[in-house]
């Protein structure tokens, strides 16, 4: 079933002690345009995160937004320089001895002195940050794309619909098309026999001209089109390929068609059915527009 450009999706999880939370939405768009906005620290995995998306996605404006909370994950190590710390240690014994007072040495002072105790935080493997951030995203796309085929769905239903009236318009045409060529048989008769009273109307000629009409305002083969062109949208409508090009392009095909019909009568009751056929084209080919 055909999907639509449009949709939402999004995916929280906590993996490796990371809150990632992602989101994704999109609108219609000719081609394929991603863009993630991300907090920097993580801008590494920018590219994976948009071949996730090119997996999932063929055509459409895409806005990923990811935000991560890792304060759980910013784990630090305490180092204790012993060594400095001793010589520190034994310089505030010697102080005291100097001024003649007991040497109390706490580990809270040595703590404050320069570099006897060094923080450093962790390396962070990139592969596994990067890793993280794509499985959620994952989860948000498949959100995402089941939103897009529930749209998708009600797309097809009003597509299908929309289908149903140009083959009733088209059967129309091909109902009415052979009476306007009687019809115009006799009015060709009937004002020849005004102009020639007195004259034999040669038969044969009223066939002729019938039938240099009738080639005329033949549309036999623009309505073969069309059902072609309805019953090749309607198989398109049931695929899960991307077919929105596919189907806009059919239309424009439709459209066409249409056109001719209406150029060729001269007909006035086929000309309203033309109206009303080109009105559910042009209704079709708004909704395909949004058809990934």
């Amino acid at each position: 079933m055909i999907k639509s450009m449009t949709g939402y999706g999004r995916a929280r999880e906590v993996r490796n002690k990371r809150d990632i939370t992602v989101e994704v939405r999109s609108v219609n768009n000719r081609y394929l345009d991603c863009t993630v906005k991300m907090p920097r620290m993580y801008s590494f995995a920018e590219d994976a995160v948009k071949q996730c998306v090119q997996k999932a996605i063929s055509r459409g404006k895409v806005d990923v937004f990811i935000t991560v909370d890792a304060s759980a994950a910013d784990v630090a190590k305490v180092t204790v320089n012993r060594e400095l710390a001793a010589q520190y240690a034994a310089a505030l014994a010697e102080l005291s001895e100097v001024c003649g007072t007991e040497s109390k040495v706490t580990p809270e002072q040595l703590s404050r002195f320069p570099d006897v105790l060094t923080v450093t935080k962790e390396d962070e493997d990139l592969e596994t940050v990067s890793a993280d951030l794509c499985a959620v995203a994952e989860q948000a796309l498949e959100a995402y794309n089941a939103m897009r085929a529930v749209e998708g769905r009600k797309l097809a239903e009003d597509i299908g619909n929309r289908l149903t009236y140009i083959e009733n318009y088209t059967s129309q045409v091909e109902q009415r098309s052979p009476e306007t060529v009687t019809e115009y048989r006799a009015k060709l008769t009937a004002r020849m026999e005004e102009v020639l009273q007195c004259t034999t109307i040669d038969p044969q000629r009223i066939l002729q001209e019938a039938a240099i009409y009738a080639d005329k305002v033949a549309v036999d083969e623009e309505t073969v089109r069309l059902r072609s062109h309805v019953a090749q949208l309607r198989t398109m409508l049931e695929s899960d390929e991307p077919m929105g090009r596919k189907m806009d392009f059919l239309i424009q095909e439709v459209n066409r068609e249409s056109n001719t019909i209406g150029s060729k009568c001269c007909d006035v009751a086929i000309a309203q059915v033309v109206v009303g056929l080109k009105a559910e084209v042009e209704k079709m080919r708004e909704q395909v527009q949004n058809v990934e």
